[in-house]
């Protein structure tokens, strides 16, 4: 197989090309050698499995006509590969494929096994890095592998930006945007979400971006959403529980930062999420002092800046409550349990309704 390459001067040591071809005819001389131990436990290949999930999100959008992938497949080669120097930095690449496909696949192997499903010819950028032995090409990979990721937050900044995404990306992306809105326009929580474009910010984007997706997934705003300016309505209400908070625990927001009050940490944000979502649900708590009243019954009973807190029979120090799944579902139920309770005492108390006598 020959092809028509650009070369890259990067090192004495090793060669870079990149050409074009179609996934159907890289697969020809490149494979994809997952990670595996035999019998003996000896580890074989790089390649993590394949993440069906990832793969069909990139099916889903390959298939449609105005698609593209900028992004190449980095296919590195040890042997059974020729550069012919063409000049200009030009080059012919010729790869002998009669004794099997000597390519290694070292990065790219979910977009390479979602472009094999394709009907259509659709061509993608090849990286050729040729190593001098297999331990270089696994150093390599490592090296390729091993660059720093962008982080999830600024990655879901940028979600509400981009148009026509899969379904579970959709749902943070609005998350995302309710998230953005809450920070900058004149709410409660103005200047207060942690973001790449708001890096003072106190609290976590990717905390407050979970309670509402939680509450859009199976809470009041997945009522609220779907109304006429329902994202006005949700940031309206997460605006009002956040400063009817402010009203009722003063001492424990004002000042104060995640390390010295657990209210603004991750653990107490998705606990008061729960609360807002009983509140909502079950008094149609909507304005701050809605919102206001019935926090009143947990004033004296939490302890977010001193003391312990009696969670089901475990007592835990003020400051030992992490943003672990465990912590939060014990800060959930206990804050829950004080409100339902509350609730209930004062159904009981409500006077019984007057009714007129008909015969009068």
């Amino acid at each position: 197989m020959q092809y028509l390459a650009v070369t890259a001067e990067q090192s004495s040591e090793h060669r870079v090309l990149v050409f074009a071809a179609k996934a159907s005819d890289i697969l020809k001389f490149a494979s994809i050698d997952r990670i595996g131990r035999d019998a003996q436990g000896e580890l074989s290949g790089f390649q993590r499995p394949q993440v069906a999930a990832h793969i069909r999100e990139i099916q889903d959008y390959l298939i449609k006509p105005n698609s593209v992938l900028p992004n190449p497949i980095v296919v590195a080669f040890t042997d059974h590969v020729g550069v012919e120097d063409l000049g200009d930095g030009s080059a012919r690449l010729t790869i002998d494929v009669s004794k099997g496909t000597p390519g290694l696949v070292v990065d790219g192997q979910q977009r390479l096994s979602a472009l094999s499903t394709l009907e259509r010819d659709f061509q993608v950028f090849v990286s050729v890095l040729i190593c001098q032995d297999e331990a270089e090409l696994r150093r390599q990979f490592v090296l390729i592998n091993n660059t720093k990721p962008l982080p999830k937050s600024l990655i879901y900044e940028l979600l509400p930006t981009v148009d026509d995404l899969p379904a579970r990306l959709s749902r943070r992306s609005t998350a995302a945007d309710l998230t953005a809105r809450l920070n900058f326009e004149n709410t409660s929580l103005k200047g207060y979400i942690r973001q790449h474009t708001c890096p003072e910010g106190i609290i976590a984007d990717t905390v407050m971006q979970k309670i509402i997706m939680e509450s859009l997934a199976n809470g009041i705003m997945r009522d609220l959403i779907g109304r006429p300016k329902g994202e006005d309505k949700c940031v309206r209400l997460v605006s009002n529980f956040f400063e009817a908070v402010k009203r009722v625990f003063p001492d424990a927001w004002h000042g104060h930062k995640p390390k010295t009050s657990r209210l603004l940490h991750g653990a107490g944000i998705q606990a008061m999420g729960d609360v807002m979502e009983v509140l909502a649900q079950r008094v149609d708590a909507r304005s701050v002092d809605d919102f206001q009243a019935g926090m009143e019954c947990l004033k004296d009973k939490t302890a977010w800046t001193s003391g312990d807190w009696e969670l089901g029979g475990e007592v835990r120090r003020w400051n030992s409550l992490q943003n672990v799944n465990r912590d939060v579902a014990l800060l959930k139920h206990y804050l829950i349990g004080i409100l339902k309770a509350d609730l209930r005492q004062k159904r009981r108390a409500a006077p019984a309704p007057l009714f007129e006598d008909a015969a009068e």
